[in-house]
């Protein structure tokens, strides 16, 4: 008998690509190793800015299922925005839509496989909907009736066990009836917003005086008075209502991870060790032209410092900020001396603050 997956396992393989995010990371090798393992595991619903790795997660979990061996449990994982599905709902066809495309990802995955083990694969694979929060139901105070009909159908398609679809010709063609009770629902948004909502409910709202400020003692004796506020402590389902999420929406989400903003010493690993960073694409371009670059510790934490400074863009600010820095050095390569460069805190200090 082949021994199961752990989560421990999972979480170490999505590691070598999400860095930070502990508690999502945990969250998803669980529901992982549980469906591995053919037992029942509730859908998740991730809450974080933009930037802060909620698509970096997914990516990281295909490209594990991808690498394993087992035939039986490579199952297709596709990605859809909330949007997409909000527009197949006026064709009336998001489940088939969603089903459809779990097996048009099965197919590339392996050609060779049959109508039936194509429905077996789809019955259990992964579906990520990006940008939950955009099929909110109401926006500005004024229903949306858009995002209630989206909702309702993932409703849908998330409680029906018996999915009636017309499936395409490559697959056999024909109307059957696919069991989705299988299939693992991971749902992100931003939630734009939210997090100064519950702030002012928790300082000038129905439940103010209960953040505490707490004594910060500086090197030079004083003490002051500092507010620490995380959504994590505070967030209510009740302000996922008021959001504009249904309660019989929330309910078939059975884990809510809310990812971190991303810190400073964060920042720092992501732009020195992610493959996919600025700075590991402006070393690949002067590597094509023979220079060699280099960035000294003090401009990579300047640049983490500048992004971090604008916690709602997460990783995005550190490709932003980088670009500012990098955008004349990379205009005239020839203006570097011989076939090496270093990027040190005066080159970064100035395209910051200029």
């Amino acid at each position: 008998m082949t021994e199961p997956v752990r989560p421990l396992e999972i979480a170490t393989a999505l590691r070598q690509r999400v860095i930070g995010q502990d508690a999502a990371v945990k969250e998803l090798s669980i529901a992982l190793a549980k469906k591995l393992q053919g037992l029942t595991t509730g859908n998740v619903l991730m809450i974080g800015s933009s930037g802060t790795g909620k698509t970096t997660l997914m990516r990281a979990i295909e490209r594990w299922l991808e690498s394993r061996n087992d035939p039986a449990q490579t199952w297709p994982l596709i990605r859809v925005h909330a949007n997409v599905l909000a527009e197949e709902v006026s064709r009336d066809r998001p489940g088939e839509a969603i089903v459809v495309r779990l097996l048009e990802r099965a197919r590339e995955r392996d050609a060779g496989l049959g109508p039936d083990e194509l429905l077996a694969r789809a019955s259990h694979g992964l579906v990520f909907v990006d940008e939950v929060d955009k099929i909110r139901s109401h926006i500005a105070g004024e229903p949306n009736t858009t995002g209630i009909r989206a909702q309702e159908a993932l409703l849908t398609l998330i409680e029906n066990e018996a999915l009636s679809i017309e499936l395409p010709e490559w697959a056999g063609g024909g109307r059957t009836t696919v069991d989705a009770a299988g299939i693992l629902f991971v749902a992100a948004g931003a939630f734009e917003g939210l997090y100064d909502t519950v702030y002012d409910r928790v300082t000038i709202g129905e439940d103010r005086g209960s953040l505490e400020a707490l004594s910060v003692f500086e090197e030079a004796g004083t003490v002051t008075q500092e507010m620490h506020f995380s959504l994590r402590d505070w967030l209510k389902y009740e302000d996922l209502f008021d959001y504009g999420m249904t309660p019989q929406f929330l309910a078939r989400f059975d884990s809510l991870v809310l990812l971190d903003a991303l810190s400073e010493d964060v920042l720092v690993e992501i732009f020195l060790e992610d493959p996919e960073s600025g700075l590991q694409q402006a070393r690949e371009y002067f590597s094509s032209l023979g220079v060699e670059m280099a960035i000294s510790p003090a401009a990579v934490r300047r640049i983490a410092r500048e992004a971090a400074g604008q916690p709602r863009l997460g990783a995005r600010a550190l490709k932003e900020a980088f670009r500012r820095v990098m955008r004349e050095i990379e205009f005239d390569p020839r203006a570097t001396a011989g076939n090496a460069l270093m990027v040190d805190l005066p080159e970064v200090e100035k395209a910051l603050e200029g």
